[in-house]
């Protein structure tokens, strides 16, 4: 099994305002993640994302969404982990307003990892008392290792 530090990097890793829907934090998720990918481009990814969730909405319930896509090309599954300071209705499965979106990229052929992912982070996202303290994170950084599971030098 990946460790999620291997997908999920801190310059992936956001505390910000990423708009003011869902298409918007999207969008934006697409182009803050692309500059981190080579040789994929924001709009490419964001046509993925935007695919998947016309599918169903991945908002998960409990203010968190885990938008994910395949992508070809992709060499290696990446992530990237937003806590929204303003949170946005996602079409959630309780109609909550998400505002953690962890987001899920990964080469086309990868469907165990990918599974494999997605579970640990519903797992990690299901535990209210990790929920919270993700939720009180106050950087990207503090929130990058209470998510990985990193000691806090805080």
């Amino acid at each position: 099994m990946i460790p999620l530090d291997q997908v999920l990097r801190p310059e992936r890793t956001f505390v910000d305002d990423f708009g003011a829907s869902k298409k918007k934090v999207l969008q934006t998720l697409a182009e803050r993640l692309s500059k981190t990918l080579t040789g994929v481009s924001d709009v490419e990814l964001f046509d993925q994302l935007i695919a998947r969730e016309r599918l169903g909405s991945t908002g998960i319930g409990s203010g968190v969404a885990i938008p994910h896509c395949r992508l070809v090309g992709l060499d290696k599954p990446t992530a990237a982990l937003v806590l929204l300071t303003n949170p946005i209705d996602f079409q959630a499965i309780d109609a909550k307003p998400v505002d953690l979106v962890f987001a899920l990229v990964v080469p086309i052929d990868a469907t165990d990892e990918h599974l494999q992912l997605l579970a640990m982070v519903v797992e990690k996202v299901n535990d209210p008392k990790s929920l919270a303290l993700i939720r009180q994170c106050p950087s990207a950084m503090a929130l990058y290792e209470q998510f990985v599971g990193a000691p806090n030098k805080q």
